[in-house]
């Protein structure tokens, strides 16, 4: 192998969804976008798997912890409220919400929106560790 390669993702052949498989509400929208995902068009993998430190070595911790970050297979990037949009025009169950993302400059607020969310989604719907290691990231 040469020094000049890129060593690809495992899922260079589907869509990846990054999310944090060690909180409550995130995965339980995960089991939701899953049943959505009827043509298996994405894979899902937890923040927490060692294979995205491998596979997206740019994406720190605290970048992954902050939104959901889809990344596409042709590298694209989206996170929180764009990676919905992003996938409200990709899934056909999702196709319905597409009109609402896709108002001009609704995305602001709908960043905003997610964000909060996003900061508060252990508070929400709690954390589900077996071993205290969300005591090691837990805001």
């Amino acid at each position: 192998m040469s020094t000049n390669q890129t060593i690809q993702p495992s899922c260079i052949d589907h869509d990846v969804v990054i999310y944090d498989g060690e909180c409550n509400f995130c995965t339980s929208m995960i089991g939701t976008l899953k049943r959505l995902d009827s043509r298996g068009a994405l894979r899902y993998l937890s923040l927490h798997d060692p294979s995205v430190r491998v596979d997206y070595p740019d994406l720190t911790h605290e970048m992954l912890m902050a939104e959901m970050w889809l990344v596409t297979r042709d590298g694209r990037r989206y996170t929180g409220a764009d990676s919905v949009r992003y996938l409200s025009g990709k899934l056909p169950l999702l196709y319905p919400i597409a009109p609402l993302l896709y108002l001009p400059f609704c995305m602001p607020l709908w960043r905003w929106l997610y964000r909060v969310v996003a900061r508060n989604r252990y508070r929400l719907a709690g954390r589900k560790c077996t071993d205290g290691a969300c005591r090691l990231h837990g805001r």
